[in-house]
């Protein structure tokens, strides 16, 4: 099979990262024999310094003429004090709406082998499985109007949460279509009781949740589930929400895996005639440039997220499930990067790709 990726590195760690999952696809494609066309383009804070925007012409062309594209991260504190339209993560937004890659997947798995880097206690994290169905497109990020602005003499600030209801409808629709795959349970995350906004995604949620009876649909206040995510994170299976509130939950569960290093995300739209999905594949973390360049970086996110791609973009379940449990078999070895707590010397960044590979064979 042809495999025509882009490939955006981006900033701080994001190369590093990168690096590592272009090998584990390499090794991969080789195994199986599949052709892999790989492309590279900027995206971030190192296309604002090669072409002055985070989201260059040709970056959103090799994107549409891709079949999936693998990022690693954006955002460098060198921009922290640009207003948003300047800054690197412009380019992650736009992409994700060129892409019109409405729900971003993100797994949250506490694996035995790394129960004891969770900051919780052993008995609330073991088990839990769950996956955050995040609305990438709509809401506070894209919503207008927004700036900064001096209103009766004082700065003010506005920022609207818009949705129209058939985007609310897309990804809840999608909730439940993964639900059915999983423990058949959804969890509809939303601020009811304060937000007009959340009141019309609680009776879309409902409504659509009727035509999958098969489905548990649960709802609940964005703030209580902040909390249920640490006291009793084993009862959720899918959870699904807005763009922020899943923004920040998705970092919140992080912990249950241990690190926010583990956490691959898939983000896909509609289908394409094919059946397979157009995705954008990227790990969780951020640029990390404290540590950028240092070989320290936990690529398992990136390589994870690697793994989606093969199997929501190529179909090919079997490669993606044996990366996968490369990847269990590696952290059950202990030959993991120091943010998950080895009993041993930390692996690098490189060691733990080059780990993953031999693990496949």
């Amino acid at each position: 099979m042809k495999l025509n990726i882009l490939v955006l590195p981006g900033d701080g760690i994001g190369p590093e990262v990168t690096r590592e999952a272009v090998r584990v696809l390499e090794h991969v494609a080789k195994k199986w024999n599949h052709e892999l066309v790989l492309s590279e383009g900027l995206l971030g804070g190192i296309a604002i310094h090669q072409t002055g925007g985070p989201f260059p012409d040709d970056t959103r062309e090799k994107a549409l003429a891709a079949d999936a594209t693998l990022l690693g991260a954006v955002g460098l504190p060198e921009f922290d004090e640009l207003p948003p339209s300047q800054r690197p993560e412009k380019g992650l937004l736009g992409i994700r709406k060129a892409l019109d890659v409405f729900a971003n997947l993100r797994p949250v798995i506490a694996f035995d082998s790394l129960i004891d880097s969770s900051p919780l206690k052993n008995d609330i994290v073991r088990g839990a499985d769950l996956l955050i169905v995040r609305e990438l497109t709509g809401g506070l990020y894209f919503g207008q109007p927004r700036g900064i602005d001096v209103q009766d003499g004082e700065e003010t600030a506005v920022n609207s949460m818009v949705y129209r209801a058939s985007e609310v409808e897309r990804v809840l629709r999608m909730a439940f279509k993964l639900a059915q795959g999983r423990r058949k349970k959804v969890t509809s995350v939303d601020k009811a009781n304060v937000l007009e906004n959340s009141q019309m995604w609680r009776r879309i949620a409902a409504r659509v949740g009727k035509d999958y009876p098969d489905v548990e649909l649960e709802h609940i206040l964005v703030d209580n589930c902040a909390m249920q995510l640490i006291l009793r994170p084993t009862s959720f299976d899918v959870v699904v929400t807005e763009n922020l509130f899943g923004d920040i939950l998705s970092d919140e569960a992080s912990v249950l895996a241990g690190s926010i290093g583990m956490l691959p995300s898939a983000s896909i739209g509609d289908p394409l005639p094919s059946g397979a999905w157009r995705g954008l594949y990227e790990p969780v973390h951020g640029s990390a440039p404290d540590i950028a360049g240092q070989n320290k970086a936990n690529p398992l996110a990136a390589i994870g997220s690697a793994a989606a791609m093969l199997n929501y973009s190529f179909g090919l379940h079997a490669e993606a499930a044996a990366i996968e449990a490369a990847m269990q078999a590696v952290l059950a070895s202990g030959n993991v990067t120091a943010d998950l707590k080895p009993k041993g010397a930390p692996a690098t960044t490189e060691q733990v790709g080059q780990a993953v590979c031999a693990a496949i064979g």
